[in-house]
This record gives structure tokens, C-alpha cells and sequence, in this order.
């Protein structure tokens, strides 16, 4: 048997239990032997018969003002989760109905004293009761008492205690309240109790719910601060709707399935003790919900027959939500059952609208999954989970959506597939297309809640070319997770003729595989090393067969191949193809964005700047190639390396892009009849930041200390190094300065860029202004004690000369002023220029790519 002290990441509340399963099993005393209602008043003198009584977890009794729990000695000792959420909450403030305020767990215990102990748990340890070191681990994990109830009557009858909570309930106390960073961040200070109260407690079989109203004192700036409320500057007073839920967590803990990092699951953990071991162990375990077949399909369950579960996992649609989107959100949570097929189970998970007329359910009772629908200017949805942490095992979700996630996904897929759907060129969807996007991202969500996390390298298992093969798309997808942020298909172009399915992502095998690995019931009984033993087989024999199967992360370390917002394998073909489509788009922006002749620019003026965001994103997709490294984490029993630098040829290739798409002016980007409808005269600032930023990225502290180790460091291949890496970037921006040379105004702010970061990269500390100090302390970070900065200064000296050189020559009036103006910067960090004997180097042959799929263009 082992014993749990404390918990662990992330809690959650119960599934199915009846309190009744254990009553009697206290004999109603205190630690000391002797009577719990030693002190304590008659029931009926405290019940009385104008009592109101709802029974539950804890039987509620509402005697005039006052509210008493009856609490079963049956649950003393057992660990009831607290789930607080709100329910209405001010204008401004950020935050809506049903989103959760936070988790904790209690225990409630008899005292030395005519009292009842409520005890919050901390810690994150365990240890085998038979195992002499259990002992030191329990005199080393003490939890604080939150509160001490006297018991104020004892039904002996029913081994129950009465405790009042009237007063506790309206505290201000870290388990039912905001906490202190919550009320930080709104400008709270303390409770007004006088404005405060009870609303309603109901109570369920396994959970009692506490509806509450708070009102808090709030500090005003005037105007001054970003966060104040409203209600704050009229008032000085927030009022707030508060649901706390308390659920008895299971008393057998579901059995746990160990995590690994090679699949993609949310997870929790703890410390391990044991007399055997000669290191404490971290036991991680994965969460998900407690799907199991009924006994009598027990035996085709384990043949791999399809049998319906014994509890489905059932999300409910919020009343608040519009009619016309709930059949795509239900279809959205359905999209899961086939993935649980693979697992063993039909029909395991279910989308069901909101029984509005049951006065039985209540929204914030923890025994429901919802999604919630938020009337906010937000653009967002999420999918949480909540846990019993002993376990892992997931217990309720509600998924928050935001109303205006629509305006998000409109200009998304106007931008991404509007080049080869023409649904995609109104201001308004139809309802169908709309609701398909709306399926997609609550799948996505839906995921979420299930246990699985992001799986950003998914994308990367197709093939860019078969993104336009409609074939292959018609069998995999765009990815092979729905749990990527791949988002929409702006690879595809007009001649493919790929039809809108196609477009967007779907659950994907990944996705089928990982419930599998989840949820699909292990060959007989095991150890916990078999099993490991057996998860991590089945982990490389899965993948080995089939590379899609492999699990990106959430964007790992410094890995192009898990990237958000991301398509393909190559990052530099998706991008070209991308900025194709986006070059097809931008003559019909106008067009796209009128509803109606008396429309003002707002909605070209939005859908101009997402478009200017994709174009960024194809730029920083492919400069993560550039000193990136691919990490690919095994065991020891499998073969390769873990991490491998980039090839070398791919980040030339980056590099080339890069000159093709940002070193020089995108002109089609700066169409003068959509800027002169937007922008100011400083309309060209959007594509100047965008090219200062590739350049900050491109010269950074972190890209340049990077290349530095992986040169010195792999021996064993022909890596890019900094240095010429410092050679190719020279000739793409600066090329050869002679008598005719003439910088424009795009290359002029190109130069002056490259020459601050360099200056950055040599001296953090003079780098000058918000930008320079941004750039100071990135570099200074990682280059401290690399060769990182004798590189750059050796380009400065170098550039210094060329430049020298040049200016004497040079017949352009701006172009000169320009050139001794970033003389006279790289002087003050370096000193007077030094004589060279040539301020030229060669041409690489290798960056001259002009031609072909990455060539610029100025029309589609």
C-alpha cells in the first residue's frame, strides 16, 4: 500500500462515489478516545425544525441567517477537491462566467479538541507504508490548518458532525476567495464583508456547490493605470459572483499510466521514497479520464472488439451559446470517437446540448463538462482540464470560447485559403463554411481537454508538394494532428484544385495513436517498469513504422521542424508558396473587405495587418533554420543522436530566402491604394519593423553563441559556421561598394540595422535607445566569454574599412551622408579605421539563388 503526502501539479475533483460506501466505519471520537459530542449542544437544538435542508456531500441546513454543514464522519480524512470559478464578473475585468479562479485540495479531521480540522494539502511526495522511510517522509510533509469548525452537535445516529461555515464562507480566505495575486492584478484590497454574502449552497451526491457574492474595496489610479476597472473609478467597490465547488475525490485513486515525454500528454508528478532506492525518483503520469468497459464487455474488450464504455466522457454545450454553431461544436467533440476506436471504445465521447428546462443541473456543478460561450471582444478559445492528482486522472473540463474568435478565423483563412476558395473573399462567411472553422478549432480544444498538448512537429510529417496533392490530402490531411497550430493550407494554389476539406486540419493519425497509447488497457498485470518497459516499446516500434507518429512539442528548443503556424517539411518552399498566394490576394484586399458602399477601412485596415503578421511568420519560420538544431529525444535503447545541428545547405537556403523576400523591398506588400485608405505617410513602417525584427533575429546573442558551439562542438560534419555565416550576410546587404554605388531608402534602413546589431553583438552595453537596450540584453546574455564578439568586431573593422573606402568615391549625395553617418556610429565603438588590404570578399555562389520558386515577384 502506499501513502500520498500532499499533491501535485495540476488538481482536479471526483468521479463517481458515495459518501454511504463507508459510513459507520468512524466510531465518532477524537484523537484523545474520547466522545466527539463530549461538548457539543443537542442536534434539534441546533437543527431546528425551520431548517431548510438540502442533503449531499455535506447535508446544507439553512437555519435563519445561518448555514451549517452536516458532515459524515465517513469523509473525514478523505481528500475533497475545491474548484472555484466565477460566475459573473465586472466590466473590463477580463475575466467571465465559468472560467476557473483556481484548485486546491482539503481534507477534513478530527481535532484534539471539540473541533473539525480543515487542512489544505501542499506537498508532492509518497512513499510505500511498509517502507521504513515512509516515517521521515510523514514527519517531513505536515499540511496547514486553513480553519478549525467547532462542532456544534453530533448526530450519533448517522455518525454525523454539525459545523457552522457561515462566517468562513464569507472571509476572505485563500480557499473560497481570489487570491492575492488575482486581487493585485484588478487593484483590490479587502473584503467588505457588509457587501458580501451567501447566495445559495446546493448539494449533490459527491459535491456540494457554494454560490457567493464578494465585494471588494478597490484602488482607482485615475486613469493612469491600464487596469482599472470601471466600476472601480465610479465606485471605488467591485462586486463579484463566486462558485465554489467541493468534491469528494474517489477513494481508490484510478490506476496511473506513467508519462513520457515521446508522446504528447499533459502530465502531473510527485517524489518518490523507497528503502531500495540510492536516488529519489520524480514519477510522472499522464492525464486522462477513466474510460472503462462494463463488465459484461469486458472479455470483448480485451479481444479488440468495439464496446461502449462504462461511463462516456459527455460535454455539454452552454445555453449562451448561438444555435446556429452549436451542431458544429457537437460535430467538433464527436470528431473524437473515432480516435477512441482505435483505443477499443464507440461512442466514448459525446456532444450534447445544455438541457435548458432541467432545473436539476447547474453550470457550475463540477459533475458537468461545458463549453462555455463568452460574449467577449477576445479572440480565443481554450481546453482545460481538471484532475484528481493522485491519479491523473481528468475529471471535468469546461472549454472557454470567446465570441469573437470568429473575427480571428475569418481573416485567417481569408488570408491562408482565400487564393483557391472563393467562400473565402466575403466580409461575412456563410454559415456552413464558419461552422466548419468553428468545428476545427473546438476538435483542437476538445483535445485539450482530453490530456494531449500541442504538437507543433506534426506539420512537419508532410511533404510540402503534397500539400498541393489531392490524393494525399484526401488520406492524411494537412497533418497528422489536429493539435498543431497548422491552421489552414496556404500552400495549395489556384491549379490544384483542392477542395475546401482539404484546407483545413482534422484529427489526424497522431492523434488516433495517442489516445491509443493513452487510454488502451495494457496486456495483463504488471509492475511499474514492465509497464514503462512496454509504453516505451510500443513508442519506437509505433514510430519506427510510421514517422508521422512522432511527437514535435510545443516548439522545442531551437528545432525549425516545431514551429506554430507552420506547413511542411521545407520551410523555405512553403513560405514561397505562401507569399505566391499572398501576392494574389493583395490586389483584391479593397474588394474583399466591402460590405456595402457606406462602409468605412476598418476591415481592410484589420485584414491588411493579420496579412502583414502571415508574411512575418513565413519569414521566421525559415530563420529558425539558421543555427537551429534538431532534438529528437530517445532512450538508450534506441539509435541516433539526440541532437543534430541543421545541415548546412538548408540554412544557405534560408538565408537566400530571406534576401529574396525581406533584404529587399517587398513592393508588393505596399500597395499605395490600400495604405493611402489605412495609414498615414508612415505607412511603410509595418515592413520596415518586419525587417528590423529578422534582422535582430538574425544577429541575435542567442542564433550567433549557437553556431559558435555547434561548430566547435560537430567535428563530424561541414557545419555553417559564424564566420561565414558573417561573410554571407556582408555580401547579401552590403555587396560591392564602388563609384556607382546607390542605397535606396529600404537598403539605407537595412544597413543601419545590420550595422546595430553588430555593435550590439561587440559591446551590449553601447548599444543605445529602447531597441539598442532590447538588443544589449539579448547579446550580452549569451556571447559573454564567446568568440562571438571578437567576430563582430572584427566585421566592424572590416565593414569600417570598406565603407572608408567607398565614401571618397561614391557620387550619390544620400547614399554618401549615409555611409559616413554609419562611419562615424561604428568609430565611436571602435575607434579610426585602420588600413586593410582589401575591404572586398569574394561573391558566394552558393547565396546567388535569383531564380526558381524562391525568386521574388511583383505579381503573382
Amino acid at each position: 500500500m502506499r501513502l500520498f503526502f500532499g499533491l501535485v501539479f495540476i488538481i482536479g475533483f471526483a468521479s463517481s462515489c458515495s459518501v454511504l460506501d463507508s459510513v459507520g466505519k468512524s466510531n465518532g471520537k477524537m484523537a484523545d478516545g474520547t466522545s466527539l459530542s463530549t461538548r457539543a449542544e443537542p442536534y434539534d437544538k441546533i437543527i431546528t425544525k425551520e431548517a431548510v435542508t438540502k442533503k449531499g456531500l455535506f447535508t446544507v441546513h439553512k437555519v435563519g441567517d445561518k448555514y451549517f454543514f452536516e458532515v459524515a464522519d465517513s469523509i473525514l480524512d478523505r481528500e475533497i477537491l475545491v474548484v472555484s470559478r466565477f460566475i459573473k464578473t465586472p466590466s473590463g475585468a477580463g475575466n467571465y462566467g465559468g472560467e476557473e479562479i483556481g484548485e486546491k485540495t482539503i481534507t477534513l479531521e478530527k481535532a484534539p479538541t471539540n473541533k473539525i480540522f480543515l487542512r489544505v494539502s501542499t506537498l508532492v511526495s509518497e512513499a510505500n507504508e511498509s517502507d521504513a522511510i515512509s516515517r521521515s517522509v510523514n514527519n517531513s510533509n505536515i499540511t496547514p490548518i486553513l480553519e478549525a469548525f467547532d462542532i456544534k452537535a453530533r448526530n450519533e445516529k448517522h455518525h454525523t458532525s454539525i459545523i457552522e461555515v457561515t462566517g468562513f464562507i464569507n472571509s476572505e480566505n485563500p480557499l473560497l476567495a481570489l487570491s492575492d495575486a488575482q486581487k493585485s492584478s484588478y487593484r483590490l484590497s479587502g473584503l467588505e464583508k457588509d457587501k458580501s454574502y451567501i447566495e445559495q449552497i446546493n448539494s449533490f451526491p459527491i459535491n456540494t456547490e457554494i454560490r457567493t457574492v464578494k465585494t471588494y474595496r478597490a484602488k482607482s489610479t485615475s486613469g493612469k493605470g491600464s487596469n482599472d476597472l470601471p466600476a472601480a473609478v465610479l465606485s471605488g467597490m467591485v462586486t463579484l459572483e463566486i462558485n465554489n465547488s467541493f468534491i469528494l475525490l474517489p477513494k481508490t485513486p484510478m490506476e496511473k499510466r506513467y508519462f513520457d515525454p515521446r508522446v504528447g500528454y499533459f502530465a502531473s508528478s510527485f517524489l518518490e521514497y523507497g528503502d531500495d532506492q540510492q536516488s529519489v525518483y520524480r514519477n510522472a503520469f499522464i492525464h486522462r479520464w477513466k474510460l472503462e468497459p462494463k463488465p459484461e464487455d469486458l472479455e470483448k474488450w480485451k479481444r479488440g472488439e468495439l464496446v461502449a464504455p462504462r461511463k462516456p466522457i459527455v460535454f455539454y454545450i452552454g445555453p449562451a451559446t448561438p444555435k446556429k454553431w452549436r451542431p458544429y461544436l457537437i460535430q467538433g467533440i464527436n470528431d473524437w470517437q473515432e480516435a477512441f476506436e482505435q483505443a477499443g471504445f464507440k461512442n466514448a465521447i459525446i456532444g450534447k446540448e445544455w438541457p435548458e428546462n432541467d432545473d436539476t443541473m447547474s453550470l457550475e456543478d463540477a459533475r458537468f463538462s461545458v463549453l462555455r460561450y463568452f460574449a467577449s471582444p477576445a479572440k480565443n478559445a481554450y481546453g482545460p482540464n481538471i484532475i484528481d492528482p493522485r491519479s491523473g486522472e481528468i475529471l471535468e473540463s469546461h472549454i472557454g470560447w470567446y465570441h469573437n474568435l470568429m473575427n480571428l478565423l475569418h481573416n485567417w483563412y481569408m488570408i491562408q485559403a482565400g487564393a483557391v476558395d472563393p467562400r473565402a473573399r466575403n466580409v461575412e462567411f456563410d454559415t456552413d463554411l464558419m461552422g466548419e472553422l468553428i468545428r476545427y478549432v473546438c476538435a483542437h480544444e476538445v483535445g485539450h481537454s482530453l490530456g494531449l498538448r500541442h504538437n507543433m512537429g506534426a506539420s512537419y510529417s508532410t511533404p510540402v508538394e503534397k500539400l498541393r496533392d489531392k490524393s494525399w490530402l484526401d488520406t492524411y490531411g494537412i497533418s497528422s494532428s489536429i493539435m498543431d497550430y497548422s491552421r489552414f493550407n496556404y500552400v495549395a494554389q489556384p491549379e490544384d484544385s483542392i477542395p475546401p476539406v482539404d484546407l483545413r486540419p482534422r484529427i489526424g493519425d497522431y492523434d488516433k495513436w495517442a489516445i491509443q497509447w493513452g487510454y488502451s488497457k495494457l496486456p495483463g498485470e504488471m509492475n511499474k517498469d514492465a509497464e514503462k518497459e512496454v509504453l516505451s516499446k510500443w513508442i519506437v516500434d509505433s514510430v519506427a513504422a510510421n514517422p508521422r507518429l512522432w511527437f514535435g512539442g510545443e516548439g522545442r528548443d531551437f528545432d525549425p521542424r516545431t514551429q506554430s503556424e507552420d506547413l511542411g517539411d521545407n520551410a523555405m518552399k512553403a513560405g514561397t508558396y505562401g507569399i505566391i498566394n499572398l501576392q494574389r490576394i493583395v490586389p483584391h484586399l479593397i474588394d474583399w473587405t466591402k460590405e456595402k458602399e457606406s462602409d468605412d477601412y476598418s476591415n481592410l485596415d484589420q485584414v491588411y495587418k493579420d496579412l502583414v503578421k502571415q508574411y512575418d511568420n513565413y519569414l521566421f519560420h525559415v530563420a529558425q533554420n539558421i543555427g537551429g538544431i534538431y532534438v529528437t529525444p530517445k532512450t538508450m535503447g534506441e539509435n541516433g543522436d539526440i541532437y543534430r545541428p541543421v545541415p548546412k545547405a538548408t540554412q544557405k537556403a534560408a538565408l537566400a530566402f530571406l534576401d529574396n523576400y525581406i533584404f529587399h523591398e517587398p513592393d508588393w506588400l505596399l500597395t499605395n491604394r490600400i495604405l493611402n485608405a489605412i495609414q498615414s505617410p508612415r505607412s511603410k513602417e509595418s515592413v520596415t519593423r518586419t525587417m528590423e525584427n529578422v534582422m535582430m533575429n538574425l544577429l541575435g546573442g542567442s542564433r550567433m553563441s549557437r553556431m559558435t558551439f555547434i561548430a566547435e562542438r560537430y567535428t563530424d560534419v561541414d557545419t555553417y559556421t559564424p564566420e561565414e555565416y558573417f561573410e554571407d550576410l556582408n555580401h547579401l546587404i552590403w555587396g560591392n561598394l564602388n563609384v556607382f554605388y546607390k542605397a535606396d531608402a529600404y537598403k539605407r534602413k537595412l544597413q543601419k540595422a545590420y550595422v546595430a546589431n553588430v555593435i550590439a553583438l561587440y559591446k551590449p552595453n553601447e548599444a543605445q535607445g529602447t531597441v539598442g537596450g532590447i538588443l544589449a540584453k539579448l547579446s550580452e546574455d549569451y556571447t559573454s566569454n564567446t568568440d562571438v564578439r571578437s567576430l563582430a568586431l572584427n566585421e566592424l573593422i572590416t565593414l569600417q574599412t570598406k565603407i572608408a573606402q567607398t565614401i571618397p568615391v561614391v557620387t550619390d549625395r544620400l547614399t554618401k551622408a549615409h555611409l559616413q553617418y554609419l562611419t562615424r556610429e561604428i568609430e565611436e565603438v571602435v575607434g579610426e579605421p585602420k588600413a586593410m588590404d582589401s575591404p572586398f570578399r569574394p561573391f558566394n555562389p552558393d547565396l546567388s539563388i535569383k531564380s526558381g520558386p524562391n525568386a521574388p515577384s511583383s505579381s503573382p
